[in-house]
C-alpha cells in the first residue's frame, strides 16, 4: 500500500494529478490485474486471513475486533503481494508501525486514496475502496501485523492426494495429442487451467486447479505438467492419459509462486520441488505422488546489511543441467541456493550471496548460465551453474522483468539475453558469450528504446528473426493493449505496434495483453487478451514471420486467460 518517506513523490503531486485527472502509471483496479502482476501490485494474497493473530498496539487507533478482521481481510487480499505479510516491504517499501505511526491517520489516508506515479495504486479514486474502509486501512497499518500460522509436513501431507497411483497410471501415451505443441493457459480468477491444442486452437481439457496459477511447469519426460496457483496448491497432470487429468495435488503452504522438477540424467521426473511466499520455505516432493519429502526454510540474513529477515520469500526456480540441483532464489535475502537432491538426509547446498529482490530469470542459450532479475536492485544477477558460482552483477534499468528472458545472437554483439522493464520504456541486450565474444560478456551492450515501461516479458525463438516485447502495466490504454516487435537483424530499426486487443474484437473491458509465447515450430506467437470476468477474453495468435492475425480464440471457458506454456518449449527451456 503506501510506500517509505524518501520514496515516494510528494503527496501534494499525488493529489494535484488525481484532481486533474491525470492518470497514475500502474494505478488500476484490482481486478484488472493479472496473476504476473501480483508481485508489483496491491493484489490478492492466498493467505486466510482467518488464520492470523488479531493483536492490538500501543499508539494505534483502537479497532473494534469486527473492524480488525475486515482490515485484515482486505490487507491479505490486497497489499500482502507487494508488501509482504509480515509488511517488512519487498517490491513496495516496508509498512511497520514505526513509520505508519509517525505519517499519521491523515497521510495514509490520502495515500491511499491517490496513489502515486511509482507504483501505489489509487485505490479511492478507482473505486476499489470506500472512504470509510481507507480509513479502516489507515488505522489498521498503524497496528502490528498479525502473523498467520507456519505450514510443516503434518499439514501438507493432510492436504497431500493421489488420485491416480503410480501403477495405475499408462505406460504409453492414450490420446492422439500433440504434446509438442500442447499449451497450458491459466484462467487466474476461474481457478482453472485449459489444455488447448496448438493445431486446432481448440480447448481440449478445463481442470480445477489452485487459485490465480502462477506458471505451468514439464517434467523432463514431457509426460507431467505442473502447476502452482498463489494459494500454494501444487497440482500434477498426466498428459499420457485418455484424457489429462490431475493424478495428485498437495498444498505446501499458504501462498507460492514457484515450481519445477529435476531434469539432470538420471535423475527426470524423479524429484518436483515448490517454493512458497509464506511461510517462507520450500519443499522437495517425491516426482510421481507429490508426496512432501524435505521442508527447508529459507529465514536468514539479508546480504548487504546482514540483519535477519523474517519473511525472505521463495521467487523463481529452475533445475540445473550441469548438476542434479534446484536453483533457488530468495527474494528478500538477495541469496541463490543450489539445492543438491542426490541425498535429502544429507543435503548439501551452496548458498551464493548476490542481490536483493531477486525474482524472476532462465537460462542463456547454452543452459550453463542463470540470468535473473533482483527486481527492486535494477540489476541482473548471472549464476555459472557450471562452476556453482556467481559469475556477475550487471546494472540494468528500473525494475527488471524479464520472464525468462530472451536468447539470440546479436548481429554487432553475438549471443545476448534479453531484459524489459517494469519501471522504464527499454529492452537492454547483455552478453552471454564469453569464449567467444569476451569484451561483450556480462555487460549491457545493447540498450533498445520501447513504446513505454510496465513490460512484464519479453520473447523470441530459435526459429523467428522477431523479438516481441508486451506492456500490460503502462497507463496508457493503447500501449498496454499492443506489443512491440523488433526485427532481431536490424534492431536499430524501432519497433512495430501489433495491436492484439483490437484484433480480439472484444469489446468492453481494460483488454492487457501480456505474454507472448511461441508454439513448438516457433511460426506462431500467442497472446493474451485479459478481461476481467464480467467481459470477454481471448488468446490472439500471430504468425511470427507476416506478423499478421492468425487466428482469435474465443470460448465461454476461457475465463480470464494470463500465463500461456507451451508443452515443449518449457520443458526444454526454450525462449
Amino acid at each position: 500500500m503506501m510506500k517509505q518517506l524518501g520514496y515516494l513523490k510528494p503527496l501534494a503531486m499525488a493529489v494535484t494529478a488525481a484532481a486533474l485527472g491525470i492518470g497514475l502509471a500502474h494505478a488500476q483496479p484490482h481486478e484488472d490485474i493479472d496473476e504476473s502482476q501480483a508481485a508489483y501490485q496491491g493484489t490478492e494474497s492466498a493467505v486466510e486471513a482467518e488464520s492470523a493473530r488479531t493483536v492490538r498496539t500501543p499508539g494505534a487507533p483502537d479497532l473494534s475486533e469486527a473492524e480488525f478482521e475486515q482490515a485484515k481481510q482486505i490487507y491479505f487480499q490486497r497489499c500482502a503481494g507487494c508488501h509482504g505479510v509480515l509488511r517488512n516491504g519487498a517490491t513496495g517499501k516496508p509498512l511497520t508501525t514505526d513509520i505508519t505511526q509517525e505519517r499519521g491517520l491523515e497521510y495514509l489516508k490520502a495515500f491511499i486514496t491517490y496513489g502515486s506515479a511509482a507504483g501505489m495504486p489509487n485505490w479511492g479514486t478507482s473505486g476499489e475502496l470506500s472512504e470509510d474502509e481507507i480509513e479502516l486501512m489507515a488505522k489498521y497499518i498503524m497496528h502490528e501485523p498479525p502473523v498467520p500460522p507456519e505450514f510443516g509436513l503434518p499439514a501438507m501431507q493432510e492436504t497431500w492426494e493421489v488420485m491416480v497411483p503410480p501403477e495405475e497410471r499408462p505406460s504409453e501415451q492414450m490420446n492422439d495429442l500433440d504434446l509438442a505443441n500442447l499449451f497450458s493457459v491459466t484462467l487466474r480468477d476461474a481457478g482453472q487451467i485449459a489444455l488447448i491444442d496448438g493445431a486446432s486452437k481448440e480447448i481440449v481439457e478445463v481442470l480445477d486447479t489452485g487459485y490465480a496459477v502462477h506458471i505451468s511447469r514439464m517434467s523432463a519426460s514431457g509426460r507431467y505438467l505442473f502447476v502452482i496457483g498463489r494459494d500454494a496448491k501444487v497440482d500434477m497432470i498426466d498428459l499420457w492419459m485418455a484424457e489429462p487429468a490431475i493424478v495428485a495435488s498437495i498444498k505446501v503452504g499458504l501462498e507460492a509462486r514457484s515450481v519445477e522438477t529435476s531434469k539432470f540424467e538420471g535423475y527426470e521426473d524423479k524429484f518436483a520441488v515448490a517454493g512458497t511466499y509464506w511461510p517462507p520455505q520450500y519443499v522437495i516432493m517425491d516426482g510421481e505422488t507429490l508426496e512432501p519429502l524435505k521442508i527447508v526454510s529459507t529465514r536468514g540474513m539479508t546480504v548487504d546489511t546482514q540483519e535477519y529477515h523474517p519473511e525472505p520469500r521463495v521467487a523463481a526456480i529452475v533445475a540445473s543441467h550441469q548438476h542434479p540441483e534446484f536453483i533457488v532464489n530468495v527474494k528478500e535475502t538477495g541469496k541463490v541456493q543450489l539445492v543438491n537432491y542426490e541425498d535429502l538426509d544429507a543435503l548439501s547446498t551452496v548458498e551464493i550471496d548476490t542481490s536483493r529482490f531477486l525474482h524472476d530469470g532462465g537460462w542463456d542459450s547454452t543452459g550453463r548460465y542463470f540470468l535473473t532479475a533482483a527486481n527492486e536492485s535494477n540489476q541482473i544477477v548471472v549464476i555459472d551453474a557450471q562452476e556453482r558460482e556467481l559469475e556477475a552483477i550487471v546494472d540494468v534499468g528500473k525494475i527488471p522483468h524479464p520472464g525468462r528472458g530472451a536468447n539470440f545472437v546479436d548481429p554487432e554483439f553475438g549471443p545476448v539475453w534479453a531484459t524489459s522493464h517494469l519501471g522504464d520504456n527499454t529492452i537492454q541486450l547483455i552478453g552471454t558469450d564469453p569464449e567467444g565474444h569476451p569484451d561483450q560478456a556480462w555487460q549491457v551492450v545493447r540498450t533498445l528504446e520501447g513504446q513505454g515501461g510496465g513490460s512484464l516479458f519479453i520473447k523470441t525463438h530459435p526459429e523467428s528473426d522477431n523479438l516481441y516485447v508486451d506492456t500490460p502495466l503502462n497507463p496508457g490504454e493503447a500501449i498496454s493493449q499492443s506489443v512491440a516487435v523488433y526485427d532481431i537483424n536490424d534492431l536499430e530499426a524501432g519497433f512495430e505496434v501489433l495491436p492484439i486487443a483490437e484484433w480480439a474484437d472484444l469489446g468492453e473491458g481494460p483488454k492487457r495483453v501480456v505474454q507472448p509465447e511461441y508454439n513448438h515450430a516457433g511460426n506462431e506467437v500467442w497472446f493474451s487478451v485479459w478481461n476481467t470476468m464480467d467481459e470477454t477474453s481471448a488468446l490472439v495468435v500471430v504468425n511470427d514471420e507476416t506478423r499478421e492475425l492468425e487466428a482469435v480464440i474465443k470460448d465461454e471457458r476461457l475465463v480470464t486467460p494470463t500465463g500461456k506454456f507451451n508443452v515443449y518449449n518449457t520443458q526444454h527451456d526454450v525462449y
